[in-house]
Order: structure tokens, then sequence, then C-alpha cells
């Protein structure tokens, strides 16, 4: 008898400071969760709802958000159409070659974007390798659309590889081995079985991609001053009329970043219920 009730006395200190230590770990959270909440809760807050579209309208944020829209869109494409088969090959490949290229593509990923521009800047600018064979196309890699495209490019494309590796090494193996040993080609067997499966988490990572496009400021200021996009048009209106005509044009960028990776995240967890 007073084993069970020495045991059952255990049991409750034990539930009561688990009861404790999660009551204190859900405040933690919560706290966090609204530290990391209030930048957008005082930008909804400070933002003068009545004048919002007049500002929009007045200040040229339409032509900045249009030039963001295309250039972070064909970014996109092109980060899809030649990040989507790289990331694969890191997620099978195992050889020493393709670790170091998993590896050397951490660099631009953790890289200060700032740092980037400078870079991108000497490799495409006038002076450089590349911009001096641009330049007998009459192509120029600076202060034009095609330098915030470059720029966007090299800002999103480590964030759309490494989400997309992530999501091929999490997909089934076996189903890839069965089409190869029919006969299928590895070409086949990517086109028609590892990108279906992957495809949730490759909207997912495209989504993330598209909002670090659309938001690129380090490299794309250094790059391509004009013609401005939306996040240079916060930092001239910054600079020039202080933080209350800087607001609405974060607003405008905020509203046209954010909603398709939150769309993508709740497609994924209502699909993933649904399963």
């Amino acid at each position: 008898m007073s084993r069970r009730l020495g045991t059952s006395e255990g049991e409750g200190e034990g539930e009561g400071g688990g009861g404790g230590a999660r009551v204190v770990l859900s405040l933690a959270g919560l706290l966090g969760s609204s530290l990391l909440l209030l930048p957008m809760i005082v930008l909804v807050a400070q933002v003068n709802w009545s004048t919002l579209a007049t500002i929009w309208l007045a200040s040229g944020a339409m032509t900045a958000l249009w030039t963001s829209l295309w250039t972070a869109s064909t970014a996109l494409v092109i980060i899809l159409l030649f990040g989507t088969p790289i990331a694969w090959l890191l997620a099978r490949r195992s050889s020493p070659l393709w670790r170091t290229v998993e590896f050397l593509l951490l660099i631009p990923l953790l890289m200060p974007p700032l740092v980037i521009g400078l870079l991108l800047v000497f490799l495409y600018g006038p002076y450089g390798p590349i911009g001096a064979w641009l330049a007998h196309f009459n192509l120029s890699a600076t202060n034009t659309a095609l330098a915030v495209l470059i720029a966007q490019i090299y800002e999103a494309a480590p964030y759309y590889i490494a989400a997309a590796q992530s999501t091929f090494a999490q997909m089934d193996r076996s189903l890839e081995r069965a089409s190869l040993t029919l006969g299928r080609s590895p070409g086949y067997t990517f086109r028609r079985v590892a990108l279906p499966l992957s495809l949730p988490g490759l909207i997912a990572a495209a989504t993330v991609a598209f909002a670090r496009a659309i938001g690129a400021f380090g490299a794309v200021i250094v790059m391509a001053y004009y013609p401005h996009t939306l996040p240079v048009s916060i930092w001239v209106a910054l600079q020039e009329e202080g933080l209350p005509a800087a607001l609405p044009l974060a607003l405008l960028l905020t509203l046209v970043s954010l909603p398709l990776p939150l769309l993508a995240v709740l497609w994924r967890r209502w699909r993933h219920a649904a399963l």
C-alpha cells in the first residue's frame, strides 16, 4: 500500500511539474510570437487607411510595384527551371562532387545581400568580365531591368534550392526505383514521378523564393538604383520624406509578398489533414 501511495504521489508530482513546464513554455512561445508579430501590428496601426490609395497612386508606387512584380516573376521562372533539377540532384547524389556543390551553395544563402550586390557589380558591371561580354550585345547589367533580374535571382535562388532539396529528400525513393526498374529513364522518372509527388513542397519553396525576390533590396540597390523596385522606393521615401511616407509603401510590399507563402502553408496543412 505504501509503495502504491508513494508511486501515485510521485506520478502526481511529475505530472504537476510537467504541467508547470508546459505553461512556462507556452507563455514563452506566446511572448516570442507576439514580439515577432509586433512590427506588423505597428505597421497596420500607423498607416492612414483613408489616404492609402491616394498615396500609392501619387508616389509612383504602382510603377515600382509593376517593376517588382514582373522582374520577380521572371526571376522565379528562371529559378524553377535550373533550380529544381539542381535540388533533385543534390537530394539524390551522395558523391563528394555533389556534397561539395551543396556546401558551396550555402555561401550565397548566408552571404549578406549587400556583399552579393558588390560582387555582382564586379562581375556584371560595365568593367566586369561578364558585363564587357554583354556590352557586345548592347546589354547592360547596371541600372536596368536586367540588373534587377540578376540581383533578384542571386538573392532568391539559394532559398528555393535549399527548400526543394529538402522536399525531394523526404520523398519515398522506392517509387523512383520502381520506375527505373521498369526501364524508364532518369529524366522520365524525374518528370513523371519525383515532380508530381514533391509538388506541394516545391510550390511552398517557390512562393518563398518569389517573396524573397520581390523583397530583394541589398543586391538590387547596388546593381540597379533605377528602375526603382518597390523596396528601393521604400528606401528613397524614407530618406527623402521620412517614416510616414515609407510606411504606406511598406504595407503595399507586405500585401503583395505575403499572401502566396501564407496560402501555400495553409494549402499544405489542409492537404496533409485531408490525407
